[in-house]
């Protein structure tokens, strides 16, 4: 297994950019990353953003990035109210709040939906993100759901069992709205991480996958 790493100093400057389509997108993809890099790194700057979400959701969203992003330098939450299941149709909206993302920032990494996700929302979040910004390390994170469309990750962040036990709490508390759902359950996201602590032979046991189209090893 080849390692990579975002560099030694853990004081460096790291400023991280998280996409999602709907408020809990972010959380379940990447959401114990986050967790374990905001515990090893001081100096994290986070701009979370959501694109889609009813009032009651957007509040959800930001109390749930409250929860994970607690021992962040600095923070920015932006919610946006696009029509969820129609983002496709709202293109031209969209490309204009990703280039105003491109005017305030350029990130050291971003995580983003992964491009063959099965969801027309999570899609187009991918594809914009591809467009916008061309020259960045972009993680793609992968959300499961009723269609079945996990694929092989080719990048893994191994995580110990209390940080995906926090993961799963945060996801927990934040989100009431979606208790009700048959896949919005603790042996869903657990199980997940498990299997791709399996895959990428974590020394935990534990990990998150992500899709990555293009990276550059400096030697």
């Amino acid at each position: 297994m080849i390692e990579l790493a975002l560099g030694r100093d853990p004081d460096a400057p790291v400023r991280v950019l998280c996409l999602g389509a709907h408020s809990d997108d972010i959380e379940i993809g990447c959401g114990g990353t986050i967790l374990r890099l905001l515990a090893e790194r001081r100096n994290v700057e986070v701009l979370w953003v959501v694109f889609s979400g009813s009032t009651a959701r957007q509040q959800e969203a930001r109390c749930s990035a409250e929860l994970f992003l607690r021992r962040a330098a600095r923070t920015e939450v932006i919610t946006h109210n696009f029509r969820d299941g129609f983002f496709p149709y709202q293109g031209a909206e969209l490309k204009e709040a990703f280039e105003e993302l491109k005017r305030r920032t350029s990130p050291d990494v971003i995580f983003s939906h992964h491009g063959q996700d099965m969801h027309q929302d999570h899609r187009l979040v991918a594809e914009l993100t591809w467009n916008t910004f061309r020259d960045h390390l972009v993680l793609e994170y992968e959300i499961p759901k009723y269609d079945g469309d996990l694929t092989s990750p080719n990048m893994f962040v191994a995580l110990d069992r209390p940080t995906c036990e926090l993961k799963v709490s945060h996801l927990v508390e934040a989100f009431m709205s979606q208790r009700e759902k048959r896949w919005f359950a603790e042996r869903t996201f657990e199980s997940l991480m498990r299997l791709r602590g399996i895959e990428c032979a974590s020394p935990t046991g534990f990990a998150e996958g992500y899709h990555t189209r293009k990276s550059l090893l400096r030697i």
